[in-house]
């Protein structure tokens, strides 16, 4: 088999241990490394020493991080490889035998590389992923709201749209002091305009729905609870700002042009350019960002059958962060997207059709920031434009089915 490095380096990477096997034609040397700063510049020296072309290590949970940002400010070329791709025998497993085989698979160009994005465009990421789990703490921290008022009996969520709007804040604000929520106070608060005028409840429903019996444990807890959640919203909007300040001009641009989108809004635009980047050359087709996301059907053939295509793991952010700008965009009835969900969720399911939605919006993003072409929507009726005689000739078919009769209707 021919090789493609004379010199290269295959590394099994642990949380306080490094193992490298430096591999020279077919003599490999063998070294072991902690993991600390000083060590892993020791092993960057090391293998500039030795002039090593290429290095590969396991993704290991965030262990291969450090290494990588070392070997990138030594100017050595590294790649990250799927732990899958490079199964080695069953048996006989060491630390050593794992990085010898890394290393001639490396050698004999048979590893495939992850994408890994520059240093910004990994500490942008780092960002967005944490403003998403602060924001799913919120929404876990109104769920833990939602539940202990209907233990104190008390039927907020009959009563405003939106338990964390600010009329349910001020109402919630006014039944923790412990006083009885009657009418002189509801129309002190509305002639105050501390709660909305357009509230979905009747007065005489409010006010029913308000008194509960709360005890003092279930007062301190909402307390705390909201106190949280005043934090939590201080720590999105500081990270907002952050995002806002860290991206690029270009990134920015490509942000807005997404947004075109039917679905897409400033959020869900930073995240997905925080994963995919603006330059869309590392992607060799619309093909290539679908199936690296995991939103295309996956290939499970034999013997000419098509067995099960469910979808391949990919980025997950990527990928749930698209689900759910499928999600919205299906609500717009004017919309092409619309219509396909309601095509294909009608003999596929609404699971299969979210992520097909969301797979020709992925589509839709690749052409707009490589092609630099503007969005446009097909709209509903796309699907109406072909086969419009089979259409008529089904429905009429259903129709008769269900006892229609045209004569008796003309007649």
């Amino acid at each position: 088999m021919d090789k493609v490095y004379d010199i290269c380096c295959g590394i099994d990477v642990h949380k306080k241990l490094i193992v490298a096997c430096l591999q020279k034609g077919n003599k490999h040397e063998i070294r072991e490394f902690g993991a600390t700063t000083r060590e892993l510049l020791a092993l960057a020296d090391w293998l500039n020493e030795n002039c090593c072309q290429m290095i590969a290590m396991e993704s290991t949970a965030s262990y291969w991080k450090p290494l990588y940002n070392i070997f990138e400010s030594s100017e050595l070329n590294a790649i990250v490889v799927n732990a899958r791709h490079m199964k080695a025998v069953p048996g006989r497993k060491t630390d050593v035998k794992d990085a010898e085989w890394i290393a001639d698979l490396l050698q004999h160009g048979l590893l495939q590389p992850s994408y890994i994005p520059n240093k910004d465009q990994r500490e942008l990421r780092e960002l967005v992923i944490y403003r998403k789990s602060l924001v799913g703490e919120k929404t876990r921290e109104l769920n833990r709201l939602q539940k202990m008022l209907e233990g104190a009996n008390i039927k907020l969520s009959g009563t405003v749209r939106d338990i964390n709007g600010k009329s349910a804040r001020n109402i919630l604000e006014y039944v923790l002091t412990g006083e009885s929520f009657d009418e002189t106070k509801f129309d002190e608060m509305y002639d105050r305009k501390i709660i909305a005028h357009n509230l979905k409840a009747s007065k005489e429903q409010i006010i029913d729905d308000l008194n509960g019996v709360m005890s003092p444990i279930q007062r301190r807890m909402m307390k705390e609870l909201l106190s949280h959640l005043d934090e939590l919203n201080i720590h999105i909007k500081n990270l907002d700002d952050e995002i806002d300040n860290f991206m690029k001009p270009e990134e920015k641009d490509a942000s807005q042009m997404i947004q075109s989108v039917t679905g897409i809004g400033n959020t869900s635009a930073q995240a997905i350019i925080s994963v995919i980047g603006t330059d869309m050359g590392r992607f060799k087709t619309d093909a290539h960002i679908s199936s690296w996301a995991g939103l295309c059907p996956g290939n499970n053939q034999s013997a000419a059958k098509r067995k099960s295509g469910k979808t391949r793991k990919g980025n997950s952010l990527l990928r749930s962060t698209l689900v759910n700008c499928a999600h919205s965009a299906v609500k717009n009835k004017k919309s092409y997207f619309y219509a396909q969900f309601m095509r294909i969720s009608a003999h596929r399911g609404k699971k299969r059709a979210y992520v097909a939605v969301a797979h020709s919006m992925l589509i839709a993003i690749y052409h707009i920031l490589k092609d630099g072409v503007v969005f446009k929507d097909l709209g509903a009726e796309y699907y109406n434009q072909f086969n419009k005689e089979r259409k008529i000739n089904a429905y009429l078919k259903k129709l008769k089915a269900l006892g229609w009769n045209a004569h008796a209707v003309a007649s």
